[in-house]
């Protein structure tokens, strides 16, 4: 009975902040999609949007570590808090300036910037909040559910923003992103998160260089982390290319146009919510990485089979692309469990921000050599090249031992043994 009630006491606390969360992530994506499409219809300008990509970007990258190293100083509830009603002025900020009329690009730059930066924090804070509040062998499950709602808002969002911004002017399509902000806040303002204990150390209160430092060497140092973090980061180069050359496949070789280019981005974002509401489900073989491998291998194939798909198969190519969607969860869900659950609790924030900054750097690496080779490699040779690289970082965690038991030999404090009756019984004696 009582093991009942611990299992509906974690349910509640942590699908109460969730579902926040999950409003929040839609009315965010939901006013970035019509920021971009305002400075699409204002300027026209590639170089403009590109610059709008940069300063989303780039944060996360650049300062993700450092705000990582915060999250771990500071109550991850208070990090959300503030990160969310932050976010929420610099909109009203902007919502105001539209309502006058004065908005240029440059003011849409600064707020792209700081609305990233509030996320460089938030993000970290709410996945060392997710261990913290959920028992280890339920992460994978909330993972797949993480991903479903990715999905969703992928496919929602944008159509959502564009009927908005037909219907209302813009300083009204962004008080959407305000209201969201205050559901996400107001369960985070009710509901407790646990403190993770922090390990003690020579020096009693490190700076927060030697603390960022301390995350680095963490990823460094356990081999099954550091080899995890380098495949991933090597097979992903060649994503961003193949992202950015996708209207240039449609048109040239399926000889499509921005509605087929619809039905691709609707077809993958289906497949993620397929592949996310099994995952939630399933939750897994019982070795994670093995589960992440099987997902891998299966974007492989998907990729592999795009380059050589013919021309007069679009619906062959939808199909691949459900297909590849519905393999992302797969792959990407049991890998942030694994995350959650072998890596200490007072050191996730600046180490999930590492593993966030090398991921990300991989987009602007991947179309600096696009923009490069671009007009030299054939397009489908982009595809390939993805398919075979996340093939072979399946494979290669399939058989690489180290890998397959890396859950087995976590390094010294991490969550192995975590519960969430520990912090339920952790916040009882600090109440």
């Amino acid at each position: 009975m009582s093991e009942i009630v611990e299992m509906t006491k974690w349910k509640v606390r942590f699908f109460s902040i969730w579902t926040g969360q999950a409003f929040s992530l839609f009315g965010s994506s939901l006013v970035s999609f019509s920021l971009v499409w305002w400075l699409t219809q204002k300027t026209g300008s590639t170089t403009i949007l590109a610059i709008g990509t940069l300063v989303t970007i780039l944060p996360p990258i650049v300062l993700g570590p450092f705000a990582g190293t915060l999250v771990d100083r500071w109550s991850r509830r208070a990090v959300m808090i503030i990160a969310d009603t932050i976010i929420a002025l610099i909109t009203l900020g902007l919502m105001i300036l539209f309502g006058l009329g004065l908005v240029e690009p440059w003011h849409l730059f600064v707020v792209m910037f700081l609305r990233s930066l509030g996320g460089a924090f938030h993000s970290p804070a709410m996945m060392a909040a997710t261990t913290l509040m959920v028992p280890k062998e339920q992460l994978t499950r909330v993972g797949g559910m993480n991903q479903t709602l990715g999905g969703l808002v992928r496919v929602v969002a944008p159509p959502a923003g564009a009927f908005l911004i037909g219907l209302l002017p813009m300083h009204w399509v962004l008080s959407v992103d305000i209201l969201t902000a205050v559901l996400a806040v107001l369960p985070l303002l009710f509901v407790d998160i646990p403190h993770p204990v922090r390990i003690a150390t020579d020096d009693e209160k490190p700076s927060v260089l030697r603390e960022m430092v301390a995350g680095l060497h963490f990823v460094w140092s356990w081999r099954a982390l550091f080899f995890i973090v380098s495949s991933c980061t090597l097979a992903n180069v060649f994503l961003g290319p193949a992202s950015s050359f996708m209207p240039l496949l449609i048109t040239q070789d399926f000889g499509g146009g921005a509605l087929q280019l619809g039905y691709v981005s609707s077809a993958s974002g289906i497949g993620v919510i397929v592949g996310g509401f099994v995952m939630s489900l399933w939750g897994g073989f019982r070795r994670r990485l093995i589960t992440s491998a099987t997902g891998w291998i299966g974007i492989g194939i998907g990729y592999v089979a795009i380059a050589f798909v013919p021309g007069a198969a679009f619906y062959g190519f939808l199909g691949l692309m459900f297909f590849i969607g519905f393999m992302t969860p797969v792959g990407c869900a049991p890998l942030d469990a694994f995350y959650q659950s072998c890596i200490p609790p007072d050191k996730q924030g600046r180490v999930f921000s590492v593993l966030a900054s090398i991921d990300g750097a991989t987009m602007p690496l991947g179309l600096v050599i696009a923009g490069v080779l671009g007009g030299v490699v054939p397009l489908r040779v982009w595809y390939f090249l993805v398919g075979a690289s996340h093939a072979l970082l399946g494979i290669s965690w399939m058989f690489l031992r180290f890998i397959r038991h890396a859950e087995d030999h976590p390094p010294r404090g991490a969550v192995a043994g975590f519960s969430v009756e520990t912090s339920l019984e952790q916040m009882k004696d600090e109440s």
